[in-house]
């Protein structure tokens, strides 16, 4: 099962000002806390999220960095670019790496990341999930939102689009459940999508 998916800034190097940054993240299910005795309030929950979800985005943008250095590519680039050119996901860097208990989760957990020029997309998993299964829906999902939500241009505004972010995640991982989907079965879920939510 998957327990939260985000969306965050990637920067080009180190020495670049500025933080990597969380642009939407969504929990699926609740984190059980067996050692504390004391009831969490809705306040603290949430800035514990959080405060987890930013520990992923900035470990996933630290991998992404390596990766580039060890294949030798450049820097990721992080200016928009233009509505016709095409983003191939398939050159995209990608990877996976494990969380132990207590960092930042209480459980281990596995991540899965996908860097797309300056954005990162990330899907937090059960430790022992399938990796293949959950690296084909991340490919998936961060293709539809690039371009049901044209993230890459300059005027996108990902913050306001929340409610077609939700309408994609219910769709293609609905209560964070990854599914096997064949050509066909996503085809059709995107038109269900499309007419939804037109572009």
């Amino acid at each position: 099962m998957v327990h939260a998916f985000l969306i965050h800034t990637l920067r080009a190097t180190k020495a670049e000002d500025g933080l990597c940054r969380v642009l939407y993240s969504c929990f699926f299910g609740t984190e059980n806390s067996p050692n504390d005795p004391q009831p969490h309030g809705a306040e603290r929950d949430r800035l514990l999220r959080k405060e987890q979800i930013l520990a992923v985005a900035r470990q996933v943008e630290s991998m992404c960095q390596l990766q580039l250095q060890a294949c030798g590519r450049p820097a990721v680039d992080l200016q928009p670019q233009s509505s016709d050119d095409p983003v191939h996901l398939h050159e995209s860097p990608c990877g996976a790496f494990r969380l132990t208990a207590g960092d930042p989760f209480q459980e281990p957990r596995t991540v899965v990341w996908l860097g797309v020029l300056s954005l990162g997309f990330a899907l937090v998993l059960n430790a022992h999930e399938n990796l293949l299964l959950a690296e084909g829906t991340l490919r998936l999902l961060a293709r539809l939102l690039l371009e049901h939500l044209r993230l890459l241009v300059p005027t996108a505004n990902l913050l306001l689009r929340a409610d077609c972010i939700e309408g994609i995640l219910a769709r293609f991982l609905p209560h964070g459940q990854l599914l096997f989907l064949n050509d066909q079965f996503v085809q059709g879920l995107e038109k269900e999508f499309s007419a939804a939510w037109p572009r």
